[in-house]
């Protein structure tokens, strides 16, 4: 039996549907019992909380425990210091006293303890959790999702609204596609050799917030030039929604951040040992989501 933790969430989705075509046991954890509607019929859904309450009887049973949930989003009381550190702490060592054999962590790439952004330091402090608790244990750092980043430049796209850049949107940013996440996570939790304890993902290329929303326009047949929220305000609202929309907050300071530090990768390094792997493009993704179908 397989737990995968945030299995209802976009990667957590994807987990699953491939973990269960591939003829494995697989038990989702979720929050929201009707987020799991949709999951493949014989996924054995429990409804939790990594933040409270006993996991021993969620983890008992399996030999492998993936988490791939995040507080970056969500309830007010939803952060990843809620979460992506004190929830993982409480599934690694609710693991550990129950013998699992391996724990799969979905990270984020640039997870430090000095980080700008709140769920890169929390990420980092699970993988140190985890590296500390003698599980056997693989770390899946990942890159921006191309497709959480196209829904929300293009979430008005569809019914012929703009297309809306977070501030100037020009600094290049390596997205990935989450099915291929998901390709690795469930690598890494069947004990491909090849991972190790840890790997990186990235996409074939680095994009810029413009790149995707010119992308979306121009598939709508549209000639529209996107719409831009100023650096300033974004600045502005990361400092002064925190006390009231932590969660809004968050986003803006993503959104600061994404426009002004190095956001590249260079990827090949970790998919030349996977060819069997498919590196996912912008126009791959948009082809498989119904928010991006040309009119």
């Amino acid at each position: 039996m397989i737990l995968v933790a945030g299995g209802s969430g976009l990667l957590g989705r994807k987990v699953v549907q491939l973990l269960d075509a591939n003829g494995e046991d697989v038990r989702v954890l979720s929050r929201d019992p009707a987020r799991a509607a949709g999951l493949p019929a014989g996924a054995q859904v429990v409804t939790g909380d990594l933040r409270r309450g006993r996991l021993d009887a969620v983890v008992g049973g399996c030999s492998c425990v993936i988490s791939v949930v995040h507080g970056f989003t969500g309830p007010t009381r939803t952060s990843p210091a809620a979460v992506d550190k004190g929830g993982n702490s409480r599934l690694i060592a609710a693991a550990t006293r129950a013998g699992v054999e391996r724990f799969v962590l979905g990270s984020v790439v640039g997870a430090g303890p000095h980080h700008p952004m709140s769920l890169h330091r929390m990420k980092y402090a699970a993988e140190q959790e985890l590296h500390n608790s003698g599980l056997t244990g693989v770390t899946v750092r990942a890159t921006p999702f191309m497709q959480t980043w196209l829904d929300l430049i293009g979430a008005k796209v569809a019914a012929g609204g703009p297309a809306l850049v977070m501030g100037p949107g020009t600094n290049p940013i390596n997205f990935v596609s989450a099915d291929d996440v998901a390709t690795f996570i469930c690598l890494a939790a069947l004990g491909d050799p090849r991972i190790g304890t840890e790997i990186t993902v990235g996409g074939p290329d680095d994009l810029s917030f413009l790149d995707l929303a010119q992308h979306l326009l121009t598939l709508r047949g549209r000639s529209d030039s996107p719409r831009h929220v100023p650096l300033s305000a974004l600045k502005a609202l990361a400092a002064l929604a925190r006390p009231i929309n932590p969660d809004l907050a968050r986003k803006a300071k993503a959104a600061v951040v994404m426009n002004t530090t190095d956001m590249t990768l260079d990827a090949s390094p970790s998919r030349r040992r996977f060819p069997e792997v498919a590196a996912s493009t912008l126009a791959d993704v948009t082809r498989s989501t119904h928010s991006a179908h040309p009119r």
